[in-house]
């Protein structure tokens, strides 16, 4: 059950980054310099940790290419990720809008990929469209909703 300690802990990370990265790009007054923090910050975080990580363990060897392919392109997809949160405030978002729409659908559009590159064995159950349509009703209360 430790995973759920990590899961709600990604919950907590991300929830916060909107947010976090918003002010931070009024601040620093151009989306590209808080792209470019975003970048530095996976660097340090993300690369110099696991790294220092595995050379301590004697692991930094032996990366297959599958493997290495498919995580390249998942850490290539979350700096995508960013970049589009970044340009939908550039453009006039805002977290109390983005988020909810990124946060609302990304789960959907994950259980959709994730059937189709890990086909279930049975049919799903009707219920997951009426949870499909909870969720994005839910996303839209939020938004409808949220403090002026």
């Amino acid at each position: 059950m430790l995973w759920v300690a990590f899961a709600l802990g990604a919950a907590l990370a991300w929830g916060m980054y909107g947010p976090a990265l918003h002010k931070g790009q009024v601040a620093l007054g151009n989306p590209l310099k808080a792209l470019l923090c975003v970048g530095v910050a996976y660097f340090l975080v993300a690369v110099l940790v696991p790294g220092g990580m595995l050379g301590a363990q004697g692991n930094l060897g032996n990366f297959s290419t599958t493997g290495t392919t498919l995580a390249t392109l998942g850490g290539a997809l979350g700096a995508l990720g960013a970049i589009f949160i970044i340009m939908a405030f550039r453009n006039g978002g805002t977290p109390a809008f983005v988020m909810p729409i990124v946060f609302g659908l990304a789960p959907l559009i994950n259980v959709l990929v994730s059937m189709i590159t890990h086909p279930p064995k049975e049919a799903p159950n009707p219920l997951l469209w009426v949870g499909y349509a909870l969720a994005s009703l839910g996303a839209g209360l939020v938004l409808y909703f949220k403090p002026a």
